[in-house]
């Protein structure tokens, strides 16, 4: 269900706490914000440490590496 925020001053918004917990949002995390059918649209990028606990690699820090660049690159394009 859709949960209203507010625009401050600054364009900033607050997420709020039951999305970050849901979708695993802590601060510092990398998200990607953008427009799709006239919807604003906030993505998590993934961390080396998401690809980690996924088995990406099965724990091999080289190929987790490779494969959160592959992801990214796929994403930008």
């Amino acid at each position: 269900m859709p949960t209203k925020v507010v625009v401050k001053r600054r364009g900033q918004i607050t997420i709020p706490a039951e999305l970050r917990r849901k979708l695993g949002i802590q601060e510092n995390s990398k998200l990607e914000i953008g427009e799709v059918d006239g919807k604003i649209v906030l993505t998590k990028r993934p961390s080396i440490f998401d690809l980690a606990e996924s088995g990406v690699g099965k724990g091999n820090v080289d190929e987790i590496k490779k494969e959160l660049d592959r992801r990214m690159r796929a994403e930008d394009g």
